[in-house]
């Protein structure tokens, strides 16, 4: 089965069809941040390493894609394409510096966010 609806222009996941090359990484499509959280503490390194190097190439041309579309009326395959970013962006300080998933040096700390982005 093909991943893509060319009806309406959406991957099977709900991203953009220009965007379906990053269809393989639809587990990190989340719609808050403790979900983006939970995420990066259960992904090994060599997976979100693996959205890292498919996602951040293309990071430019996504923010240019998104930035076509009022923020508070956003179609739901950007909204999808916006919460990657979100996670991207979850992930960038344990690929970039930390190279584990939790900060270095934490002990039981934990993270919760109160307020989420608004789209």
């Amino acid at each position: 089965m093909d991943s893509t609806d060319t009806n309406t222009g959406t991957t099977a996941s709900g991203l953009p069809v220009a965007f379906a090359d990053l269809e393989p990484f639809a587990a990190w499509i989340l719609d808050t941040q403790p979900k983006r959280y939970a995420q990066r503490l259960a992904a090994p390194m060599k997976d979100m390493q693996a959205f890292y190097d498919a996602a951040f190439p293309r990071l430019n041309e996504i923010l240019e894609y998104c930035d076509q579309f009022p923020i508070d009326d956003l179609p739901d395959a950007v909204r999808r394409l916006m919460y990657l970013v979100f996670s991207l962006i979850e992930v960038s300080f344990p690929i970039e510096i930390w190279k584990q998933g939790r900060v270095p040096d934490s002990g039981a700390a934990a993270m919760d966010c109160i307020l989420e982005p608004a789209v």
